[in-house]
């Protein structure tokens, strides 16, 4: 279950369990909390790539995912629309960040940081929470034939990201029952959220991070 918290930051109440996680989703009335001194974040570039924070700070190249293990760090995305996804491994202690436009979610970036997960960590699928956060909703996401044709879907018409992520999760491996939607659409919600589909000339940005203490 979604909750906004005092700071106007969208968090997970089934992620509260771990006493070593911070995470949260931002808001246009939010930043990330000031104390985090290891901050990382990348060029986001629509793609399927995923990078190993490994402790490091700062913008740390390119690609759609962060994953990290290191205490004391923070791994975060940008989003404005799109949909970010937070991995939590409740074994290893281990978190992901990702970034998910609908090109990210035709390269199966959600399923491709839970593979690399795997590969770097040792996580194992069913170990895995993930939370789908705020992104522009199936209510408002109308796009053409031709992004619609990489859905399986014809014509123009609506694509729900949200869903899409929590499928390719589930394909991943990831307990469906341990995957928590947000159902909150970024351009419905004006006063909350920014939208760059809404406002594309002014649309700010906004934080989805997860880190280890």
């Amino acid at each position: 279950m979604f909750y906004l918290d005092p700071e106007n930051i969208y968090r997970v109440a089934e992620l509260d369990q771990f006493p070593w996680l911070v995470h949260g989703f931002g808001t246009r009335l939010s930043d990330i909390p000031a104390g985090f001194a290891q901050l990382a974040t990348l060029k986001q570039i629509h793609s399927g790539s995923c990078v190993a924070a490994e402790g490091r700070a700062g913008l740390l190249g390119e690609g759609d995912a962060l994953l990290e293990d290191q205490p004391g760090s923070v791994v975060a995305v940008k989003t404005a629309d799109c949909i970010p996804v937070l991995l939590v491994d409740s074994r290893r202690r281990a978190v992901a960040a990702v970034h998910a436009g609908w090109r990210g979610t035709v390269a199966r970036i959600a399923g491709e940081a839970v593979a690399a997960m795997g590969r770097r960590f040792g996580t194992r699928a069913e170990d895995l929470h993930a939370a789908i956060g705020p992104g522009i909703g199936k209510c408002c996401y109308q796009v053409g034939a031709e992004v619609a044709a990489q859905f399986g879907s014809q014509g123009r018409g609506h694509i729900d990201l949200a869903a899409a992520n929590f499928r390719q999760l589930e394909e991943a491996g990831v307990t469906g029952g341990r995957i928590y939607a947000s159902n909150l659409c970024t351009m419905c919600r004006v006063a909350e959220f920014h939208s760059f589909r809404r406002d594309p000339d002014v649309a700010g940005r906004m934080f989805s991070f997860a880190g280890i203490r």
